[in-house]
Order: structure tokens, then C-alpha cells, then sequence
């Protein structure tokens, strides 16, 4: 199934749902551990219904749902076509479907309240450091290029966050190479931030935004704040 791009993504209107990095995520609050649970199980039904399931993260007071196919179909300028993991149709479908669930059950989302993490390295050397961080944090280099058209790191089972390389020329240390990527909802934004602005934070880059700003801590460690908008993917 081919993958959507964030227009149709947006275009396909689902108010509990947010793309944030490769997939859809949804918070719904709870009233206590159980009744997350049974939540969960109720979700759990649904997706054995259509043979495909959500990622599930159950807390005392909130249930965090991933929407994300790992069969999508990414076509290039090439003709060549890739399979990575990204939102399909079948996400969308499930996702309205849920959230009928949730509405049925009085149950209120809070997509503004989900934080998803990557982390970027830059590197000119992706294809050969690519396999030590894949051993590293996974045990296997086989999650290097998991889902993805290049070598980024992508863990199938989800303990870590996906590791992405950026590309850059050669150049001697030191220098920051490691960076944070957090994936808010783009109606939270500028909110988180003017939260890392007041404590302390510069703004480096804002030519990007609202696909991603670029800030900086008073050690001039850097981090960005990313949105779907402003992006046909990723």
C-alpha cells in the first residue's frame, strides 16, 4: 500500500490523531490503569478485526497509541519503488476506527500531549558507522536501514528511538554531532519553544519553521523542534 504523504495525511481529518516522525499518534486519557486496559483490550479487538494493530504504550492516567504500517510503498523520482515503514491508508482507516471506539467510551484525547524522540548524528560516513550504532543499541546490525531507504537506524521492536544520519562533510572534532529531533503536534509548537527559550534556550534557526526549528542550550548544545507541517514527508 502506497504511503501518504502529510497532506493527505491532513486532508483525511482526524482530530484525535498527529503525525509525528514516520507515524500517527493519539493520547487518550483514563480515569485509572484499569480502564486503560480495558481500553487497550477493546483496541486490541479492533485491530484484530482489520489485521492491523496499533503500538500500545498503557500509563496510570493516559493510553498512547503509534499508527504506523512497515509494508508502506515509497515510489522515487527514479520509478524504483522501496518498502519503508510510514502511515498508509490502512492507518487512517484504523485510526478513525479507534477513535470512534474512544468517543463511544467517553474518552478524551490529548494528541497535544505526545513527545516523540529521534536522534541525528552528522556524519560522512553513514554506511560505515551505521552498523556499530545498529549493534549498539539493539544488539543487531540488521536494524540499520529497517524500514527506511538509507542507513538510518530503526530498532523493530521499538526499545530505542530511531537513529537518523545527517550528512555532512568531513571535518575534524571537536563538534557537536549528535542532536535531539523532538516531534511535537504542530498546535504545540511554538509553545514548547517559548518553554525552552524561557529557560534558557537561543534560537538558532528558524528558516525551517514550522517543519523544525533549531535551538540551542547555554552550551550551545543543539536540539530541534519538528512539526509535520511544512513537509511533503518525513
Amino acid at each position: 500500500m502506497d504511503m501518504l504523504t502529510n497532506q493527505e495525511i491532513a486532508d483525511a481529518g482526524l482530530p484525535d490523531w498527529r503525525k509525528l516522525a514516520q507515524g500517527l499518534h493519539a493520547r487518550f486519557a483514563v480515569d485509572s490503569f484499569a480502564q486503560g486496559a480495558a481500553v487497550v483490550a477493546a483496541v486490541a479487538e479492533v485491530g484484530e478485526a482489520v489485521g492491523h494493530h496499533p503500538r500500545v504504550t498503557l500509563g496510570e492516567r493516559s493510553v498512547d497509541l503509534a499508527l504506523i504500517s512497515g509494508d508502506a510503498v515509497y515510489r522515487d523520482t527514479e520509478g524504483d519503488v522501496h518498502v519503508v515503514e510510514w502511515v498508509t491508508q490502512r492507518d487512517v482507516d484504523l485510526a478513525r476506527r479507534i477513535s470512534a471506539l474512544a468517543a463511544e467510551r467517553g474518552l478524551v484525547a490529548d494528541p497535544g500531549g505526545i513527545t516523540t524522540i529521534e536522534l541525528a548524528l552528522d556524519t560522512a560516513h553513514s554506511a560505515t558507522i551505521a552498523p556499530v550504532w545498529a549493534a549498539l543499541l539493539t544488539g543487531t546490525t540488521e536494524a540499520s536501514g529497517h524500514g527506511n531507504i538509507s542507513d538510518d537506524v530503526s530498532d523493530p521492536l521499538r526499545r530505542v528511538p530511531l537513529l537518523w544520519f545527517q550528512e555532512t562533510d568531513e571535518h575534524e572534532t571537536p563538534r557537536q554531532r549528535f542532536h535531539v529531533d523532538v516531534w511535537v503536534a504542530p498546535e504545540v509548537g511554538e509553545q514548547r519553544i517559548a518553554s525552552a527559550v524561557a529557560a534558557g534556550a537561543v534560537v538558532v534557526d528558524d528558516s525551517q519553521a514550522p517543519a523544525f526549528t533549531v535551538l540551542a542550550d547555554q552550551d550551545g548544545n543543539r536540539a530541534c523542534v519538528c512539526t509535520s507541517l511544512g513537509r511533503t514527508v518525513g
